[in-house]
């Protein structure tokens, strides 16, 4: 109950590298799947911090229980995924191309109080959904909306026409 296998431990019985190419191939697809097809999904989380968040936790969680057979065959993978999380981010700063796909320009909805339904299929977007969205932010109907858009991030921001100054009404003189 209380004796401890060391060897079996801390022993590699896969190599290494193919739990980088596994752990490589694992989250290359799925960001690519998140940031294609559950764009708006990931709500205020990053796409790239939530995949490292589940990735993490499942490969920790294999390191710890014994689904690997060693303790360093889960830090490589832990380490892989978090290696890739640093180079998207990094190569989404650094290079243009990269950036547009790391951190894509928020996409209209509504623009001049005026839905954009094309852009609204395209994320699956129902008018309801995007009706809440400005109910949650205080505003009553598409009239007060300047512009909507889905952000890189899966948040929809809004940006209201300006209101006109209110000024208190003058009291009569007394």
């Amino acid at each position: 109950m209380f004796t401890v296998d060391w060897h079996d431990l801390f022993a590699v019985d896969t190599s290494l590298m193919e739990l980088v190419i596994r752990g490589t191939i694992i989250y290359l697809s799925l960001f690519v799947l998140l940031r294609v097809v559950l764009r708006r999904e990931s709500g205020a989380v990053g796409v790239t911090y939530l995949l490292v968040i589940v990735l993490l936790a499942e490969a920790a969680q294999n390191g710890m229980t014994g689904s690997y057979n060693s303790i360093p065959e889960g830090i490589v993978l832990v380490m892989t995924i978090v290696f890739w999380a640093f180079v998207l981010d990094w190569l989404g700063y650094r290079v243009p191309r990269i950036q547009r796909f790391v951190h894509p320009k928020p996409l209209p909805l509504v623009k001049d109080g005026e839905l954009l339904r094309n852009k609204m299929r395209r994320e699956l977007i129902t008018e309801d959904e995007l009706m809440n969205q400005l109910r949650l932010q205080g505003l009553s109907g598409l009239s007060e909306v300047k512009e909507a858009y889905m952000e890189s991030n899966g948040r929809i921001s809004i940006i209201e026409y300006d209101a006109p100054a209110h000024r208190a009404p003058e009291r009569p003189p007394a």
